[in-house]
């Protein structure tokens, strides 16, 4: 089957990095192509160097209707069998382009869509109408998580239309031997100027408002003046990952809270499995998330993760996940759970069962079985019933800290 991806866009957002992921591990039996509307950034770049094919449809703006034609035109000369859409924008232009090209299996996969707000936008009445509009042109819209699949429930999308396939993580990558981790932790320590005996409280993601990451600078300031009297050496410090358009705010936030010289924003990054080692605890501060990949990531890394929300966690039973503990997005409540851990310096943790049940593996050949099901009218036959579904349990080769034996 040869399936063309449509996205928005392709900076490195959690979306785009599911993308990529996805086309890693799914069969050859698929062969993808990937269509981004605007701004082909560093995933695109990544995509390519895979060998995958990207075309760059140059849409300049959200009201640029010339896309449409081009995109048409691109699945009509593509031969596509399937047409795969991620993110708003990309909803709206790929189904229509599908519909005029003649492709009849349409699939659509929500990534952030939370009730009053769609991709960090409130939805207004005329962006549900389009959403809607849009959604009926499409074969099915893949939930990635069951808070999203709620959402399209409460707009009105019957629940036939609606496939419920979370995102994943490449686990293999977050598993290094004890000796491999120890070194890298030391080397990337160094290379980010954080003391190789500081506690270091990590956080990855996008810098922008809901993620809240100025409650981790407040904790952070709370850490400091308790720091004395713990018994662990060193100061905390604060590793923030990624960027956004909240950079200067939360610097400056950090100067008035004199916090500043602990803070260390390396920016966008592609090796955050391996800057996880340099972390003692993974925080997600955020009070609204349409899954929560990085506290999967975290315990993935062996981590303990503090976290305000997490649906993908919130889907599974509370033993799938014990490392992980769920507060208020607040200062308080994270500088007291901070300083706890502080005072016992958790060492690499067992893989929690969450971390086999959201594999990517697994979730890539779900998405190739979706695929499978759709005839020749474009609609998606009904899978052979089958039991339940339940968490993994860890088999005794991954019941031990990240990478071993």
């Amino acid at each position: 089957m040869k399936v063309l991806h449509i996205v928005t866009g392709l900076a490195a957002g959690g979306a785009e990095r599911q993308l990529l992921l996805v086309l890693r591990h799914l069969p050859e039996r698929h062969r993808c192509e990937v269509a981004t509307l605007t701004n082909p950034g560093t995933v695109a770049t990544a995509l390519r160097a895979e060998g995958f094919t990207v075309h760059d449809l140059a849409m300049r703006g959200n009201r640029d209707l010339g896309v449409l034609p081009r995109l048409t035109r691109l699945v009509r000369a593509g031969g596509y069998d399937l047409v795969h859409t991620h993110l708003y924008r990309a909803g709206l232009y790929g189904r229509l382009a599908a519909r005029l090209a003649g492709v009849r299996a349409v699939v659509a996969t929500e990534h952030s869509l939370q009730a009053g707000v769609i991709e960090g936008r409130p939805t207004t009445r005329g962006v549900r109408a389009l959403y809607l509009a849009a959604e009926r042109l499409g074969s099915v819209t893949v939930a990635v998580s069951g808070q999203v699949a709620g959402v399209l429930g409460d707009w009105g999308v019957p629940a036939r239309r609606v496939v419920l396939l979370p995102n994943g993580i490449e686990a293999a990558r977050y598993a290094l031997p004890a000796d491999s981790r120890a070194a890298v932790r030391q080397s990337l320590r160094t290379g980010l100027g954080l003391p190789q005996e500081a506690f270091v409280v990590g956080a990855v993601g996008r810098l922008v408002p809901g993620k809240r990451f100025g409650v981790l600078l407040e904790a952070l300031a709370g850490l400091r003046a308790a720091a004395a009297p713990h018994p662990a050496p060193g100061e905390p410090w604060l590793l923030l990952v990624g960027a956004g358009p909240e950079l200067a705010a939360l610097e400056r936030q950090a100067e008035r809270l004199g916090v500043r010289d602990r803070l260390v924003l390396p920016g966008e990054r592609d090796d955050v499995p391996e800057l996880l080692t340099t972390m003692d605890v993974l925080a997600s501060p955020s009070a609204e998330e349409t899954f929560g990949l990085a506290a999967l990531e975290g315990l993935a890394a062996g981590l303990p993760v503090l976290h305000s929300a997490c649906p993908a966690l919130d889907d599974l039973p509370a033993d799938a996940a014990p490392q992980a503990r769920a507060l208020p997005s607040a200062a308080a409540a994270y500088t007291a759970a901070l300083a706890d851990l502080m005072g016992r310096r958790p060492t690499p943790l067992p893989r929690p069962p969450a971390v086999a049940h959201y594999d990517i593996t697994r979730i890539a050949a779900e998405l190739a079985a979706l695929y499978d099901r759709f005839d020749r009218t474009g609609r998606p036959v009904p899978p052979a019933r089958r039991s339940p579904a339940t968490v993994p349990q860890p088999s005794p080769a991954r019941s031990g800290p990240p990478g071993g034996p």
